[in-house]
């Protein structure tokens, strides 16, 4: 602080001073309270000032970022415009830069961190296709409709991307959400595939 404040409002009513804002890369130590405080300060001041607080001129970010955080009350800006709010994304939106990622903690024997599922081979494909044959085959079709209803609503690339997953998780499942928007399976999952179904 190197003067008063000139609107008392503006810059201490609404100031939200918040032990998570760190330089980037910093950790949280494992204090018990100060993993308390991390959760509860944001929590009030969205409470006090409103879900938005950390865009007032008092509080927002003095250097440039991107972030996927979107709408709420009092929100104003561009608001993310058109673009997707999600990461990864095929659409050039912003991405994490892992530079600034919490560095891991070691305890014992144990690391904790933030590991990044995708970089890791996994099944995301049994799980679902196994709920989704024990659902009895009217459910099934409500299902698909229902996926249909907003599926059928975006660029063709997105769909043939998602009834690729659907199909991978059990072929009935692609094939029933391909026909409710009204295409054909054939057109969609790669021939290969459809040989070795």
């Amino acid at each position: 602080m190197n003067r008063n404040p000139k609107n008392y409002f503006a810059e201490v009513e609404q100031a939200a001073f918040d032990p998570k804002n760190v330089a980037p890369g910093m950790g949280f130590s494992p204090d018990k309270m100060l993993q308390g405080r991390l959760i509860s300060y944001p929590d009030a001041h969205r409470y006090r000032i409103g879900v938005n607080y950390n865009l007032l001129p008092i509080n927002e970010a003095k250097c440039p970022y991107s972030t996927y955080n979107r709408d709420g009350s009092m929100r104003y800006g561009e608001n993310g415009g058109s673009g997707p709010n999600y990461e990864p994304n095929s659409f050039g939106g912003p991405t994490q830069d892992k530079k600034y990622l919490e560095r891991p903690v070691t305890y014992n024997t144990a690391t904790v961190g933030r590991y990044d599922h995708r970089e890791h081979d996994g099944d995301y494909y049994t799980q679902p296709g196994n709920l989704f044959r024990l659902m009895t085959p009217d459910a099934q079709e409500r299902l698909c409709g229902n996926i249909a209803a907003g599926l059928g609503q975006v660029e063709t690339r997105i769909q043939d991307l998602q009834i690729n997953h659907f199909y991978k998780c059990d072929p009935k499942y692609g094939e029933g959400v391909a026909k409710a928007i009204g295409r054909k399976i054939e057109e969609i999952v790669k021939k290969e595939e459809l040989v070795g179904a």
